[in-house]
């Protein structure tokens, strides 16, 4: 599904994610550079202002005074920054303008902006700033989901003109509702079922969702943070931006789950005034074995598919074999070379899932050496139908819950009877897809505490492949679609709705 019935492109992207150019860490010239390795478009984030910050004490001494260094950081380099991200736009990668707005009383936003003359203006609110830039930008809260007054949304201010997009999940959690996946467990604190994305649609407001990493160190798509899928008519800064604007765009946390979804032949995003039966398609191409397809109306379940219904016998077809990489106990960066090698098949597509070091903010304690920490230079280095090539670094696993690691999810047209030959670090195996459809297989690299790769089982296509239409003829004027896709791995999608709006 590598284009939907009107020809228009699936990109992937990141639009909110920092490095050292405010307070962060690693070079504006490395973030691009990582993000052109594996995203088709970014906007990297410096941190900006903050008109309401907390008054100077003992206790916020520290919070204050490394936000206005970064803030004056920002300021001083301005032009150079946003020269730099003006050069890196072209055909490898797409880049937007951006920078943030820290908030108490209207939430966190970040600006985004096709326009390379964007100026960077301080005022009180992320209104009064998209009105008074004097060039096309759009505001994206983000972490939404913080306490009302503790830097979460603040649904009485909200304006959708101004903000037409919503980052619905990133490192911080998700924000989609109460019962989410993700939840907060940054140190600014709790989700607050107030402040989620059912809230505000549930109060009548109309918005696209988008997911961004919010990574703080220089590496934009980060796997396992959240990206953003747009729906556009070509890889430009043009195209992208109305597929923005147009609310083409869907949320990931982890893997690059297609989905096409449309009522009455309206996409994602579609704001549309007509009344009676509804046609609702949607079709999902995962990464994993699929765990559940929801169609919700106006916030309730309308259709729930469930992903133990869907066989995964093998046969004639295309199968889906993730390669991940790391383990360990190593701080310093582990270096892995891998190879891929298939006999009586080809291979389709190869989907990165590549992972920066691990942080989200500064604190305190925190020790890093700033001028490498984004310093791995983890890319495929060639794919073509009889196998692929490539290079990545990880560290230790941050902990039993937040992996460090790095994978490759191949995607290989074949039968039972197709071989498959891995080559990582100097070990190789050879399997047939009939094989690896029953088991996967680890492999450690030392006796103790070691690096380790692992082959998961594979997916056949009747797993991770669904579509389908149903009805609705219940409608009315109002009502609105979305779809929520989860995978048996933990990974979801959050597809923006479809609106049928009152005259």
């Amino acid at each position: 599904m590598n284009n939907s019935p009107d020809n228009r492109e699936l990109l992937w992207g990141d639009l909110h994610n920092h490095c050292g150019i405010s307070y962060g860490y690693g070079s504006l010239e490395n973030a691009l550079e990582r993000a052109a390795a594996h995203l088709d478009f970014c906007a990297v984030t410096g941190h900006a202002m903050w008109p309401d910050m907390y008054e100077r004490n003992n206790e916020t001494a520290f919070t204050v005074d490394f936000h206005i260094r970064g803030f004056e950081k920002l300021k001083q380099n301005w032009e150079e920054v946003r020269n730099t991200v003006a050069k890196a736009n072209g055909t490898s990668l797409v880049t937007f303008q951006s920078y943030e707005m820290h908030s108490r009383r209207y939430g966190d936003h970040h600006v985004i902006s096709p326009d390379d003359r964007l100026p960077l203006i301080y005022r009180d609110s992320p209104g009064e700033l998209v009105k008074d830039l004097g060039c096309e930008a759009m505001a994206v809260p983000h972490h939404i989901g913080y306490t009302p007054g503790y830097r979460g949304i603040n649904w009485d201010a909200y304006d959708p003109a101004l903000t037409p997009l919503i980052e619905v999940c990133s490192k911080h959690g998700c924000a989609m509702r109460e019962t989410a996946p993700y939840p907060y467990y940054h140190d600014m604190g709790p989700r607050d079922s107030r402040n989620t994305v059912f809230e505000g649609l549930a109060k009548g407001f109309r918005f696209g969702f988008l997911g961004s990493t919010d990574h703080h160190a220089g590496y934009p798509g980060s796997y396992g943070d959240g990206k953003t899928a747009v729906w556009a008519d070509g890889k430009s800064r043009h195209a992208v931006w109305q597929a923005l604007k147009a609310r083409r765009c869907y949320a990931v946390t982890g893997d690059r789950i297609q989905c096409l979804f449309s009522v009455n032949g309206n996409p994602m995003g579609s704001f549309v005034p007509q009344n009676g039966n509804r046609k609702i398609y949607f079709k999902v191409k995962g990464a994993y074995f699929l765990d559940k397809i929801i169609v919700y109306k106006n916030l309730f379940p309308l259709s729930i598919l469930n992903g133990e219904t869907l066989p995964n016998r093998g046969g004639k077809g295309c199968y889906k074999l993730r390669i991940e990489m790391g383990w360990g106990n190593n701080d310093d960066y582990y270096r892995w070379e891998g190879s891929l090698k298939v006999d009586n098949g080809r291979l389709r597509d190869l989907e990165p899932c590549f992972r920066g070091r691990s942080i989200l903010a500064p604190t305190s304690s925190t020790t890093v050496d700033e001028a490498t920490i984004n310093g791995m230079d983890n890319r495929i280095l060639r794919a073509e139908e009889d196998g692929a090539e490539w290079q990545c670094f990880t560290v230790r696993n941050v902990s039993t819950l937040y992996p460090q690691t790095c994978a490759l999810i191949a995607e290989i047209e074949g039968d039972e009877k197709t071989t498959v030959t891995l080559t990582i670090n100097g070990i190789t195996a050879t399997h047939t897809l009939g094989e690896l459809l029953l088991r996967g297989y680890s492999r450690h690299l030392k006796p103790w505490t070691s690096q380790a790769f692992k082959v998961h089982t594979a997916v056949f296509e009747t797993a991770y492949t669904v579509e389908t239409e149903i009805n609705d003829p219940e409608g009315d004027n109002g009502d609105f679609y979305h779809l929520e896709v989860s995978q048996q791995n933990g990974s979801w999608a959050f597809v923006s709705p479809v609106y049928f709006v009152r005259d």
